[in-house]
């Protein structure tokens, strides 16, 4: 089973505790956290509360941001930022699994780039609560299984990008696109080297 949790852990690359910013590069990690049940495996995503300013403002994320100089490493910013945002302290609350690969992103009317780090998490408990702070409109559980399918597969209308619709998968009455869809083919890619991206 591509999703089981062992298949997951084989797959992923070890934690990166050694880093080195690169020059004119900013550096962000996220935590896609997930929980096993018994017919899928779901994921934790935050819906980022709208604000002028920020190009991923009112869209669906893993929680995480930006490397800060005291953190030990991008593992430590992905921890950090996911208490700050939802008080979710994953070194207790969960088994860290590995690494995604990096992504790199050019937000939109900004001059520089920034390389996003995924860590994957386990959930020991399955029902954790939540605290969100005012960058955290709303956390959501979504179906990895149906997306690795292509079963939540939809169409996301971007009205600021001259009404241009954008691939991505269905969470409750939101849309995973752009990085964060980015991140998971990613993902899918490294538990099954035979997936192709489902909604092309």
């Amino acid at each position: 089973m591509p999703l089981s949790i062992d298949n997951i852990k084989r797959s992923l690359h070890d934690d990166e505790r050694t880093f080195q910013p690169k020059k004119n590069t900013r550096h962000a990690a996220v935590a896609a956290i997930l929980r096993p049940l018994p017919s899928h495996t779901e994921a934790l995503f935050i819906l980022r509360s709208t604000k002028e300013g920020d190009p991923w403002s009112g869209q669906m994320a893993f929680p995480g941001g930006h490397y800060e100089d005291h953190d030990l490493s991008l593992r430590d910013t992905a921890e950090r930022e996911t208490m700050e945002e939802i008080g979710l302290d994953l070194r207790a609350e969960a088994h860290f699994l590995g690494k995604i690969h990096d992504v790199e992103a050019n937000p939109r009317g900004r001059d520089f780039n920034i390389v996003v780090s995924p860590f994957v998490y386990q959930l020991h408990n399955l029902e954790p609560s939540f605290s969100p702070n005012y960058e955290v409109a709303d956390v959501l559980w979504g179906s990895l299984t149906d997306m690795f399918s292509g079963e939540n597969v939809t169409q996301l209308q971007f009205p600021a990008v001259s009404g241009q619709s954008f691939p991505g998968y269905g969470v409750g009455d939101q849309v995973v696109w752009g990085l964060t869809l980015r991140m998971l083919d990613h993902f899918f890619k490294m538990l099954d080297d035979d997936w192709i991206t489902n909604y092309e």
